[in-house]
């Protein structure tokens, strides 16, 4: 049995290796109430928000694909540009209602302990990590399920946390004129700035959304995109910004500022176009997309993007792009590359994910593994810390009947 959301993945985990396709499509009961939300799995999180913003409120994960379904974004415990401040989605979850493998539906509480000895398997050192399961003495029941990928149950519903919409935004797309000074300013807003997004887009990236949008300066190489909420439109925190963002070297007369609603919709636009004109270009160039996700500690953070563009102008010259959640050290490759060869990119992905590893990263903070990229598993964990997966894996589904192939490579 394949568990099926909403069709946005990106590493094929609703792709069935026989059996059944299982569809949540239409468990789409949707209630907000004051601090809380209950949703089902196939709600999707445009929905969510929709509702949410109605009530006066906001659901904190904040994906990238709108269009996804919660069940799918609880499976592998999505996050988003949001992430910086508020964390995955698992911070989020207060309940869970679950079909289990063998028909059991129950309800699960934040807190109600697991009643068996999960093992421990220890967690990288980043902000995020979606790779394989989370065991640790004493845990609950939600955490188990969060990001699990649909191989253990079925998430049919969930009651999620919701905070009062913030008073005032300050939003900003702040453009560089080397890569250099935006990274010096990552390292010295990451702390100090109470920012809730800190976003990252490469001169590759430039390149293409000047297609769409020829009022990019043309002296930018690099860009960041900021979010932080205010008590007041005339925040004090306004002006400091404006001395933090010219003491920065950026572009400052010719960044780009939210005013208002309007405004601030313009940069949501924006930061949404450059995924799909990502795809755009490859399906243009007739190339195979690639992509990764991959984060390290935030203090390798330097380190690993130079890496990444070391190997990445020798072997994929003027054919990759690089953006992201750079306030989590986790930014994502896209690669144009050539379909007739795919091991090649493979090869060079794969070695970056070892070295993302060596750095105390994982090989997935966002995203889950699915099928496309269960390989990547055994790069981040000891043949013991996956036999402990394996062992929770058979204890809930001993006959191996859901998402078979996910996760596990062989």
């Amino acid at each position: 049995m394949t568990l099926a959301g909403a069709g946005t993945g990106v590493t094929g985990g609703r792709v069935p290796f026989g059996g059944w396709v299982i569809s949540l499509e239409k468990f789409t009961r949707l209630e907000v109430h004051t601090g809380y939300a209950l949703c089902g799995a196939g709600v999707l999180l445009r929905d969510l928000h929709a509702a949410a913003q109605a009530s006066g409120q906001f659901y904190p994960p904040d994906p990238t694909e709108t269009g996804a379904a919660l069940g799918g974004s609880i499976a592998t415990n999505a996050s988003g540009s949001r992430s910086f401040r508020y964390g995955s989605t698992r911070r989020w979850v207060d309940s869970l209602r679950v079909a289990l493998a063998d028909g059991l539906v129950r309800q699960f509480a934040r807190g109600e302990a697991i009643d068996f000895d999960p093992g421990q398997v220890p967690l990288p050192a980043v902000s995020k990590n979606t790779a394989g399961y989370l065991l640790r003495p004493g845990m609950d029941w939600v955490d188990l399920f969060v990001g699990s990928e649909g191989t253990l149950g079925a998430i049919l519903e969930a009651r999620v946390r919701l905070l009062p919409a913030p008073k005032a935004l300050l939003t900003g797309l702040v453009f560089f004129p080397s890569d250099d000074a935006a990274l010096d300013a990552v390292e010295a807003w990451a702390d100090g700035g109470g920012l809730r997004m800190l976003e990252y887009m490469d001169t590759h990236s430039l390149d293409l959304l000047r297609s769409r949008y020829p009022e990019i300066p043309g002296t930018a190489r690099t860009a960041l995109l900021i979010e932080q909420e205010l008590e007041s439109e005339d925040s004090p925190e306004v002006d400091a910004w404006i001395d933090r963002i010219e003491a920065s070297g950026a572009l400052a007369e010719d960044s780009w500022f939210a005013a208002n609603t309007a405004d601030r919709e313009r940069l949501r636009r924006f930061r949404h176009a450059l995924p799909e004109l990502v795809n755009d270009a490859v399906r243009r160039a007739g190339a195979l997309k690639m992509n990764t996700d991959y984060a390290v500690p935030r203090a390798r953070n330097r380190e690993m993007l130079a890496r990444y563009r070391q190997v990445l102008d020798a072997e994929f010259p003027g054919r990759y792009v690089i953006f992201g959640h750079i306030g989590d050290a986790h930014v994502h490759i896209n690669l144009f590359s050539d379909p007739a060869d795919p091991d090649h990119a493979i090869r060079v992905l794969t070695d970056l994910a070892r070295e993302a590893v060596a750095l105390g990263g994982t090989v997935s903070a966002e995203h889950g593994l699915g099928k496309r990229k269960a390989h990547l598993l055994e790069l981040q964990y000891t043949p013991g810390q996956i036999a402990a997966m394996r062992a929770v894996k058979r204890r809930l589904d001993p006959a191996g009947i859901l998402g078979r192939g996910t996760l596990w490579s062989a």
